[in-house]
This record gives C-alpha cells, sequence and structure tokens, in this order.
C-alpha cells in the first residue's frame, strides 16, 4: 500500500494566512496541519508517501519534512502546476504508485481515529469512510439504502439525499489511474474524486465505512480554530 497527501491548491479562503505560505503548514495547536495527515498514513502502516504541493511553496515542505526519516517513512514529492481536482493525484503519481494499492489523504483533513484495520484489510476496489455533517452540500454526499449499503454518491449536490459526507481519506486498488486519466472534467473544470467513486460503486466494488470520531476538513477560518482548540485540549489531558 502507498500513500498520497494532496496538498496543493491555493487556500483562497485562508488568505491572508496562505499570502506567504501553504495551508498545510499553518499550525494546528503544536505542530504544523500537515503532520497530522502523514500521522494517520503512518498509524495506518503505510510508509512510501508522495506529497503532492503546489510551486510556490514547495522549498518550505521539503525544509520541514525533509526525506520522511524522522517520521519512520520515506517521502517522496511532485508539484500539481494548477489544481485540477483531487483525481488529478493519481495521475502525478501514476509512477509512483506503480501496480500497488494506493491511500489518498487530503492535506488538510484531520483526524483522531486509528484506520489500520480498515487500511490493511483492503481486497482490492475502493474504500472510502462517511460521517454525518450539519452541511453535507459541501462535500461528496453518499446515500445509503435501509441496510445502510451505499447506493449513490454525488459531489456538492444542491439538495443532498443524506447527511453522510465521504471524507477526505480514500482507498483504491492500482486500476485508479486509469480512471482518473479517462474522467471528463466537471463543469467547474475539476477531474473529480467523485466520479471515480461512481465508477466503482457502478460496478459493486466500493466500500463505504461509517464512523463517528472527530474529522476536521481545516480549510476555513472557523475550522482552523475549532480543530486547533480540540487538538489542545487532547494534549493538555495528556500531561
Amino acid at each position: 500500500m502507498k500513500g498520497i497527501i494532496l496538498a496543493g491548491g491555493r487556500a483562497t479562503r485562508l488568505r491572508p494566512l496562505t499570502s506567504i505560505t501553504s495551508k498545510q503548514l499553518l499550525p494546528v495547536y503544536n505542530k504544523p496541519m500537515i503532520y497530522y495527515p502523514i500521522e494517520t498514513l503512518i498509524k495506518a502502516g503505510i510508509t512510501e508517501i508522495l506529497i503532492i504541493i503546489a510551486p510556490d511553496y514547495s522549498g518550505h515542505f521539503l525544509n520541514l519534512l525533509g526525506d520522511g526519516h524522522e517520521f519512520g517513512a520515506h517521502f517522496s514529492y511532485a508539484v500539481q502546476k494548477e489544481p485540477k481536482g483531487l483525481a488529478d493525484a493519481f495521475i502525478i503519481g501514476e509512477d509512483f504508485i506503480d501496480n500497488d494499492d494506493v491511500t489518498m489523504i487530503l492535506g488538510d483533513n484531520i483526524f483522531d481515529q486509528d484506520f489500520s484495520d480498515e487500511i490493511k484489510g483492503f481486497k482490492g476496489g475502493a474504500m472510502v469512510f462517511a460521517k454525518q455533517v450539519s452541511d453535507p452540500e459541501r462535500f461528496g454526499v453518499v446515500e445509503f439504502d435501509k441496510d445502510k449499503k451505499a447506493i449513490s454518491i454525488e459531489e456538492k449536490p444542491e439538495k443532498p439525499k443524506s447527511n453522510y459526507a465521504v471524507v477526505g481519506l480514500y482507498t483504491y486498488d492500482n486500476r485508479v489511474v486509469e480512471y482518473a486519466k479517462n474522467l471528463a472534467p466537471s463543469p467547474r473544470g475539476e477531474i473529480e474524486i467523485t466520479d471515480i467513486n461512481k465508477i466503482y460503486l457502478k460496478n459493486g466494488e466500493m466500500k463505504v465505512n461509517i464512523f463517528d470520531t472527530l474529522w476536521e476538513d481545516a480549510g476555513t477560518f472557523d475550522s482552523l480554530l475549532r480543530v486547533g482548540n480540540i487538538m489542545a485540549e487532547k494534549e493538555k489531558s495528556k500531561q
């Protein structure tokens, strides 16, 4: 299993904080934001990790993280010149993924859960994670039948069919690369990871795990402040 952290983009919603640095390098209490997705992957047993970054602050990531040996991992880097959608990560990472399965985590998604059992038990196809949220229209939304089997996935729907959001942690077999290459851009000009998920779902090869522990998409001022406070309380409780 290989790992990808997608840490590109311009983070315009967080300006002026991101006027001179990358969103994923901002502090979340006592650690840079990107430490959290790194720790999530390593905790799941993934130590070969490709970090996809925007060109403007690529040197900042290299100076902070190096080759990964301090984390007990090996980091590679790739530059995403323009944000073309989440699915673009698999095209950029084609050579890195090679013939392996891959788990991608978004660089601004923060979890407080060990996903090692699910990821180590992955047997092919696709696996995503879903959580109930109050604002599902901001995310990919998964609809379940009465037996909690996924029956549809939509990207940022105006009228969500459920309040279960697909979070920024995705595991796929290596067919994901070819699927991504053949996607047509959405109306907003991006190749959507939801369209990849639809392919696997249509083929009956998608597993959706529901969880209820901490998850924050730290891409807004409010969520960044909220998760920083949560992590501060967590660290203080250890003392």
